[in-house]
């Protein structure tokens, strides 16, 4: 009896034992069979069904080949393009009223608006009353529109070469694209649309715009020189502007920054955050600085962003410029426009400010300049790297391309190098963006104040000649309000350097703000009896 139990427990272990083994082997072949699915999923994501070249302006052939990629890209439109009264975001002007008076005289006090995503770009620039209402420069789409290949075919056309679209597809050829960029860019906007329009974009049997453009009700279209209405070839910035079509390689393809660039390194402004700029500055310095050729991978990650989010001058007495030959700091670039001349030699300025007739600059969106003074920079940490963080999807590792802000998706823009409660991320942000938010607020006060002391004392009859040092004082004010008004993160790129530049602002506004009072007292009638 003894035996046969012992006999039927043997049994039983070796048929467990049995039924163990087959289950690991089954999990090893599983294992094995979903590696190899993996590997081939990570090599198909290479395999390119579409062909795409140096004339693929149009993302829609791009999409066919980096279909997730793409999905995010298409993303930046929200859930739908919305049409109709909603079709374009909040008045800026309404939230913040002191905005109209920091811009009386500039097209910006008409019509400024919350910023959205990059498929809207050509879209909002097209309907906002800025353009509509106020004749404007083609320097404009220098971001807005995906404008390479237009630039490219205007520079061979006046380099007089082939311009056709063989030989657009043939190369990037930036000699030929800085070329056409400083052709087109003091030309009005319509025409450098029309350009844009009439420039091959890869796909000449898809004419309709990948994100649809519906009416807005109480705006209108900028008119085209010929009439028409819809944007044809045009595409908001797209694959091609940020990426190799041979290779896919981030690269750099506006002139502007490469210009810009190339005047930075030349400087002596300290870059600790751009370690390729120090070698080259350490080297023979025989050519200039070229960002695709010296930059390192994670510096082009913020590049490509740098060509588009940054301070610049765009209107039409001059070629669109950064201003980076002093560095990136705020008074770095106010410098330069100090002393900048247009080329009939009169003063740089951006426009003469309705109330009180001071030149003053226009700060437009130095996201990349404050970026650059910021604890993240400094850690070598890139724009792609919080707005376009990596996830997986399956054994892919990709870049999202939705380019959203990172608490979008805190976990992978945030908490890979601060591992700690989401909750506390949030806070961190929404601490230094209310302490911004309201430092920002009492600049714009002592802004307004200064404006009324300047012109009680030109209502009071005191000479522009006793108010010039006010109006250099009143210059500098405005540039510091506008230079973080204007810069998209609320403070966040740099919070220090941000309270810095807004403290400043406010000393200037109370500085012009006394003086005017002074002026206006002394040009009054003597007290004396």
């Amino acid at each position: 009896m003894i035996r046969n139990h012992r006999e039927a427990g043997r049994a039983t272990i070796w048929v467990v034992a049995l039924l163990a083994g087959i289950a690991a082997c089954a999990g090893t072949v599983w294992l094995l069979g979903t590696i190899v699915d993996r590997k081939s999923e990570a090599r198909s994501a290479e395999t390119r069904q579409v062909e795409v070249t140096e004339v693929s302006t149009d993302p829609v052939p791009w999409g066919v080949n980096w279909p997730h990629q793409f999905d995010g890209y298409l993303s930046t439109a929200g859930d739908r393009f919305y049409g109709g009264s909603s079709a374009l975001p909040d008045s800026k002007l309404d939230a913040q009223p002191w905005l109209k008076r920091l811009y009386a005289g500039y097209a910006f006090s008409i019509d400024y608006r919350e910023a959205r995503g990059h498929a809207y770009m050509l879209y909002d620039q097209r309907v906002t009353e800025r353009v509509t209402k106020r004749s404007q420069s083609g320097a404009c789409l220098h971001c807005h529109a995906s404008t390479t290949v237009a630039y490219r075919r205007v520079g061979l056309e006046a380099m007089g070469e082939p311009a056709d679209e063989a030989a657009l597809a043939s190369g990037l050829r930036m000699d030929a694209v800085t070329r056409g960029f400083e052709e087109v860019s003091t030309k009005p906007y319509e025409e450098v649309l029309r350009i844009v329009m009439e420039t091959p974009d890869g796909t000449p049997d898809e004419t309709e715009p990948l994100f649809p453009a519906p009416s807005v009700e109480g705006h209108e279209r900028v008119a085209l020189p010929d009439g028409g209405e819809g944007l044809s070839e045009a595409h908001p910035v797209a694959c091609l502007d940020c990426h190799d079509p041979a290779t896919m390689a981030i690269r750099v393809t506006r002139p502007g920054f490469v210009q810009g660039i190339a005047a930075l390194a030349r400087s002596d402004a300290p870059v600790p955050h751009l370690p390729s700029i120090e070698r080259w500055r350490s080297g023979n310095r025989e050519s200039d600085y070229d960002p695709n050729r010296d930059a390192t991978h994670q510096e082009m990650r913020s590049y490509v962003c740098g060509q588009c989010h940054v301070e610049y001058y765009c209107a039409n007495k001059m070629v669109l410029t950064f201003p980076w030959e002093n560095g990136l700091r705020a008074e770095d670039l106010e410098k330069q426009w100090e002393e900048q001349v247009f080329p009939d030699g009169t003063p740089f300025f951006d426009y003469l400010h309705a109330e009180t007739g001071t030149p003053v600059f226009k700060a437009q969106h130095p996201e990349f300049e404050l970026w650059s003074q910021g604890i993240h920079a400094r850690s070598g940490v890139s724009c792609s790297d919080c707005h376009m963080p990596y996830e997986r999807v399956g054994a892919m590792k990709l870049s999202t391309h939705d380019v959203a802000s990172p608490l979008e998706r805190v976990h992978a823009a945030c908490r890979t190098c601060h591992p700690v409660a989401e909750a506390d991320l949030r806070g961190r942000v929404a601490t230094i963006q209310s302490n911004t938010g309201a430092l920002l607020e009492r600049a714009a006060g002592a802004m307004t104040d200064m404006l009324d002391a300047i012109l009680a004392a030109q209502a009071a009859g005191v000479d522009d000649e006793v108010l010039a040092p006010v109006y250099d004082l009143q210059r500098k004010a405005m540039w510091r309000l506008d230079y973080i008004s204007s810069e998209n993160s609320l403070g966040f790129h740099a919070d220090q350097e941000a309270a810095r530049v807004l403290a400043e602002s406010i000393d200037y506004s109370r500085k012009a703000q006394a003086a005017a009072l002074e002026a206006r007292a002394r040009s009054g009638p003597s007290a004396a009896r």
